[in-house]
Order: structure tokens, then C-alpha cells, then sequence
């Protein structure tokens, strides 16, 4: 990544501006989630994962986006009220953001130029599902979905990118997981 990705600007869900400077030495997993969505129960896991290793130094980045199917109509305040009252959450969640288009964030650039491509699970017909609905991501590098996730070092450095129907639970993430704390 050209630029660290501690010093790209972002706002919390409270729409305060920041970096994610103080995440610096943690393992990151970084999600775009929507409230309306199938995976949405995702939610529950991303917590128990974060529960699970937050004491290790991990972290779960919640970027909410609106750009797939419009799954995230919300504003911050409601997509907060919604995501502690429904599924507890506790990580740390962020002001709506695109990760595809033109106006892409700069955090999801350096991500996908990090990491152009998402590995799936195996078997996995997610991308086949969604290409026969013509939602096939339009450019190489396109976040296919909501859940999309992106595993950073305690380097800072992008480890993997998990495909939106690799659950929380799924052992190829918790493995990575693992790893990139003991690393």
C-alpha cells in the first residue's frame, strides 16, 4: 500500500474524523456489512470472533455500505442503534462508506490493491449465484457483496481477503486469524 494504511482518514459511526491509527499493531478484520441483507446474521459471529481475540489484539472493522441493493438505508445512528440492539455488537463500527464505484473510499483502494481478489470456501457457488442475477462485480478488484472481509496484519500489510459467504465461524478465517496474532 502506498500510503500506511493507519494514516487513511475515516469517520466513526459517530461521524467523528479519525484514523485508524490507534488500531496500529492489532490484527484488523475489516468488513463491509449491511443491515438488511441474508448475511446479516453474520453480525453474531464477527462479535463472538472479536470477543474471542479482542484481548490478543484483534480488532473487527465495521464499514457499513448501501451500495448493494440498497441493504444499508439507514442512517449511522440507526445502523447502530440496530446493529448493538439486535446482535450486541461491541466492535468498533464506522460511517457509511462505497467500496465500489467512483467514489470508492480510500481504505477499500488500498485493500483491494493489497488484495485484488477474494478466496471463497471450498465449494463455495456464491460468486456463480450472483452472476447468474448479473451482480457480478463490474472491475477486477470489485467487493462482490456485503460481508466482504479483509484480514490485516499487526504490520498493517493486507494478509487475505475473505469472500461475503465466509462465515466468522468458517476455520480457514479463524485460522488466519490465529496466525496473523501469533505473527
Amino acid at each position: 500500500m502506498s500510503q500506511p494504511i493507519y494514516d487513511i482518514p475515516v469517520n466513526t459511526i459517530e461521524n467523528q474524523s479519525t484514523t485508524l491509527g490507534e488500531y496500529e499493531g492489532k490484527a484488523l478484520l475489516v468488513v463491509n456489512v449491511a443491515s438488511e441483507c441474508g448475511l446479516t446474521k453474520q453480525y453474531e459471529g464477527l462479535e463472538a470472533l472479536y470477543e474471542t481475540y479482542r484481548a490478543e489484539g484483534f480488532e473487527v472493522l465495521g464499514f457499513p455500505s448501501n451500495e448493494f441493493l440498497g441493504q444499508e438505508p439507514g442512517s449511522n445512528e440507526e445502523i447502530l442503534a440496530f446493529c448493538r440492539g439486535t446482535f450486541g455488537v461491541q466492535f468498533p463500527m464506522f460511517a457509511k462508506i462505497e467500496v465500489n464505484s467512483d467514489d470508492r473510499h480510500p481504505l477499500y483502494q488500498a485493500l483491494i490493491a493489497a488484495k485484488p481478489q477474494a478466496v471463497a470456501p471450498e465449494g463455495s457457488e456464491f460468486l456463480a449465484r450472483m452472476s447468474s442475477k448479473g451482480r457480478a462485480p463490474k472491475q477486477t478488484g470489485d467487493i462482490l457483496w456485503n460481508f466482504e472481509k479483509f484480514l490485516i496484519g499487526r504490520d498493517g500489510q493486507v494478509i487475505e481477503r475473505f469472500s461475503p459467504d465466509t462465515t466468522p465461524e468458517d476455520p480457514a478465517l479463524v485460522a488466519a486469524v490465529k496466525q496473523a496474532l501469533a505473527g
